[in-house]
């Protein structure tokens, strides 16, 4: 999320000025001031606040790491209707009911979007500052009288430790009805996973509030506990084919939803960004636009790259598999940068197939005890295509069909990788060790 000033709805001005004056004045409630963090739990109020019988309560709350993991956290969320001095507030947590007696405030800064059917919503972001590593946090989001239920995330180690994180092809289509069943084995499957990963094209419309919406609905309460990292695929943008060049960008849905990092090239914050997590080095890139920009970038940051594992996502893939592609330009710009720095893991999706390829260096089959990138496409959602031949060589495993997450651990001197099926079926395993 890109951080605007707050400005109100058109024609309902007064409505925010009577909201603000109605909190600060009214039953003794207490005041926030947006520049400054403060301690203790705000009063509740014996309703929610309502407006045309809609809520304020916060909506489409999630979770985001940080460049810093292990002492920050992002959470952005969502009101339908204006809400004066939106916050969140946090504490450490403890099996004591009077946990939050001491809970910090943080102002939160908010951003108004016009939504595909004229109506205005506001998108609110808090990034938590100051934590303790390897620390469980209790927090909520809203304001007076609208606020979330308290949730819990953990913050990182601040060294190298073993961890495990979750990642998802495109879920894309169907993404309630079908999508919501992956979420759900793969949350069953690997509950203490420390964070997920997407590597794009969450739903098909990128500018359709109805796919967010659905989008959510799958997720269910999991992105308010686990911290999600994304990357945006090419349903994030218009159809290049059918807008001017200068029409060409990504969809303004796209940055509110999220607080991401934007320590990537100029104009692609929060597409194009790395972080690292006790040990590895995550790369996210944008298979859509500025690719040679990224990928001076992208040598730059991996030339300073202290970390012993790096893995690399992208949403076109660098091999296609999908029976109609097979795109070179991703080929030329990054497989030398990725073979230069050794980077073990390529994570893809937009081919609806699911492949994985031998270790590779410079586009040619390695032995497994010597350097070089394995390269996976996956998809989560029940779109697929036919798995194509042209990269056939190159794959050990191929298939289609499959709506699949895969599950990566991650120890000092191991990585190890799997995938399973929507049943919980291990479809795919291997182990790469340093």
């Amino acid at each position: 999320m890109r951080f605007y000033p707050f400005r109100c709805w058109p024609k309902i001005g007064l409505l925010c000025l009577c909201l603000t004056l109605t909190i600060a004045c009214g039953g003794g409630e207490k005041t926030f001031t947006r520049s400054k963090s403060t301690s203790g739990p705000v009063p509740e109020s014996p309703h929610s606040l309502t407006f045309w019988g809609q809520t304020a309560t916060p909506q489409r709350i999630i979770l985001n790491l940080t460049t810093t993991p292990a002492t920050s956290q992002a959470v952005t969320w969502r009101t339908v209707v204006p809400v004066a001095h939106p916050q969140a507030q946090i504490a450490p947590a403890s099996g004591l009911s009077d946990f939050d007696k001491n809970a910090r405030s943080v102002a939160a800064d908010t951003e108004t979007v016009t939504l595909d059917d004229g109506r205005m919503v506001a998108h609110h972001a808090v990034v938590f500052d100051a934590l303790a590593p390897d620390t469980v946090y209790a927090y909520r989001v809203g304001a007076t009288g609208a606020w979330s239920e308290w949730n819990q995330f953990t913050t990182a180690s601040s060294k190298p430790a073993p961890f495990k994180f979750v990642t998802f092809g495109d879920p894309q289509e169907e993404v309630r009805s079908k999508c919501s069943r992956v979420f759900r084995a793969a949350y069953q499957h690997a509950p203490d996973a420390d964070f997920w990963h997407f590597v794009g094209d969450l739903v098909d419309n990128g500018d359709r509030d109805a796919e967010w919406a659905e989008l959510f609905d799958a997720f269910g309460w999991i992105p308010r506990t686990t911290p999600m990292i994304f990357l945006p695929g090419n349903h994030a943008y218009p159809n290049r084919r059918r807008v001017k060049p200068d029409a060409f960008r990504i969809f303004d849905l796209w940055r509110p939803h999220f607080t991401l990092p934007e320590n990537g090239p100029a104009g692609l914050e929060e597409t194009v960004y790395f972080l690292d997590y006790q040990g590895v080095r995550m790369v996210m890139l944008n298979g859509n636009e500025k690719l040679a920009e990224q990928a001076l970038w992208l040598d730059r940051i991996l030339s300073r790259n202290p970390q012993s594992w790096t893995i690399a996502a992208i949403h076109q893939p660098v091999y296609n598999t999908g029976k109609w592609r097979n795109r070179s330009t991703l080929q030329d710009l990054f497989v030398p940068i990725f073979d230069k720095y050794a980077v073990d893991l390529v994570l893809q999706g937009h081919d609806h197939t699911y492949s994985r390829t031998y270790k590779l260096r410079n586009g040619t089959r390695v032995g497994p005890d010597e350097s070089g990138t394995v390269y996976v496409i996956s998809v989560s959602g029940p779109k697929s295509y036919p798995v194509g031949p042209q990269h056939a060589a190159l794959m050990e495993k191929s298939g289609t069909g499959r709506q699949l997450f895969q599950v990566i651990r991650v120890s000092q001197r191991h990585l190890e990788y799997e995938a399973l099926d929507a049943a919980g079926t291990r479809y795919d395993a291997f182990v790469l060790k340093k």
